[in-house]
């Protein structure tokens, strides 16, 4: 069996470039999908009928991708290893009516997506990117990326409490950003979009718009240890399994086949069609066991041998609120992965699940962290309980720790993207 390439720090590099490329879920697949079709990844269309053929295939839909790859022969009850991820990041979006404004500014009308760190939005340039509904249909990715909106803070000499007593802000009130001045014009938002487009006045009949900071990612600190950018809960996973699936395709011999499920809506609850919870992921796999010649016997053959690493980001230890975390379970940023376990299925690991991601962290040569939370404090959850109880399949929760979890900007060790990917091509290659 040939091997893949192990990433080192050019994973990282490439990871930034990633980021910086995909504000928004919709750009998020579109790259994961081209980077899929160099690798020899065709599309299908969910309305045509599927072939049995062997190779790479993938499937959009919206702000979700699910790839995967039949080896040659494999037989219709042939397990599936599946990375899950998810493409969404808390942020601001536009609502149906944007143009709104006050005291004489122009600004544009926003909802709060996710559970948003809010302050982390203020005073920050802003771009705005997303997904235009023309009137025959189709579909236009746009990016503004440059410095268009702002969402000003109140000065500290007309809030002198805000050191003392903090920051309080209302999500109605004092999320809008700001884009010029003058009078509120109604449809100034989508024609500025449809001039930047190049489109005919009037073309855009929809739109899924969000905004996003034009900061790019950088390295950080004394050694560039760290890595600093924006949407890494969890495009930094997405990216990941991307490049895993691509590797593990190029091998000779496969025991299993290999999936990436990158879903939109995981932080507002995974329930639409493009969502964990939907039936995205089970009807792409089906029809893979169908379309090979399976019976439903072959179905729930292949579904009781698959396993899934949920793989999201986590939380790494606090320098300045340790007191926040389990005593006794401290990730740290490059230390490489984290299995995330919560008894109350929050997370959807057990100890069999355990052994299956050591034993891929052990082949790829990556050291790997557990995390758990403080039992004074709630947990969090991702996709993997969604996953396991949606399509009965084995589901594991990993992922990568870092700080400032769903803040405008995030901050992970510098070395454990690749690490996360090496160990995802030594489970999808088993």
């Amino acid at each position: 069996m040939s091997s893949p390439a192990r990433f080192d720090r050019g994973h990282t590099d490439d990871l930034m470039t990633f980021l910086a490329a995909s504000p928004s879920p919709y750009h998020a697949v579109a790259n994961a999908a081209e980077r899929l079709e160099k690798a020899g990844f065709r599309q299908l269309s969910e309305t045509d009928a599927w072939d049995a053929g062997a190779g790479g295939k993938f499937v959009l839909r919206g702000g979700a991708i699910i790839a995967w790859y039949v080896p040659e022969g494999a037989a219709a009850h042939t397990p599936f290893r599946i990375v899950g991820a998810h493409t969404d990041s808390p942020n601001l979006r536009v609502k149906p009516l944007p143009d709104t404004g006050s005291q004489g500014w122009r600004q544009v009308a926003v909802e709060i997506y996710g559970g948003t760190l809010l302050n982390t939005w203020l005073d920050r340039d802003l771009g705005l990117a997303g997904r235009l509904t023309l009137r025959d249909g189709s579909h236009r990715l746009v990016n503004v990326d440059r410095a268009l909106l702002r969402v000003p803070q109140l000065a500290v000499h007309l809030d002198r409490s805000v050191n003392t007593d903090g920051l309080k802000l209302d999500k109605q009130r004092h999320m809008q950003p700001i884009w010029g001045l003058g009078d509120v014009q109604e449809g100034d938002l989508i024609a500025f979009l449809e001039e930047e487009e190049g489109l005919p006045q009037g073309e855009v009949a929809g739109w899924d718009l969000m905004v996003h900071s034009i900061d790019p990612p950088a390295y950080l600190g004394r050694d560039r240890e760290l890595l600093a950018g924006p949407r890494m809960d969890n495009l930094l996973s997405v990216h990941a399994g991307t490049a895993a699936l691509a590797a593990v395709s190029a091998q000779e011999k496969l025991g299993y086949i290999p999936v990436l499920a990158a879903f939109d809506h995981e932080e507002n609850g995974s329930q639409s069609d493009t969502g964990a919870d939907g039936p995205l992921l089970g009807n792409v796999l089906e029809r893979s066991v169908f379309a090979r010649g399976g019976s439903y016997e072959d179905r729930a053959r292949a579904f009781a041998g698959t396993i899934c690493l949920s793989s999201d980001t986590g939380h790494a230890v606090h320098p300045n609120y340790g007191e926040r975390h389990d005593p006794t379970h401290h990730p740290r940023a490059n230390g490489g992965p984290i299995l995330k376990v919560n008894v109350n299925q929050r997370y959807a690991t057990d100890g069999s699940g355990r052994a299956v991601f050591a034993a891929a962290c052990e082949r790829a040569g990556v050291p790997w962290q557990s995390f758990v939370s403080n039992n004074s404090m709630p947990c969090g959850t991702t996709i993997g309980p969604i996953t396991a109880a949606r399509h009965g399949i084995q589901t594991v929760d990993i992922g990568v720790a870092i700080l400032s979890m769903h803040s405008a900007r995030e901050l992970c060790g510098a070395d454990d993207p690749f690490h996360l990917a090496n160990a995802l091509v030594a489970f999808l290659a088993e």
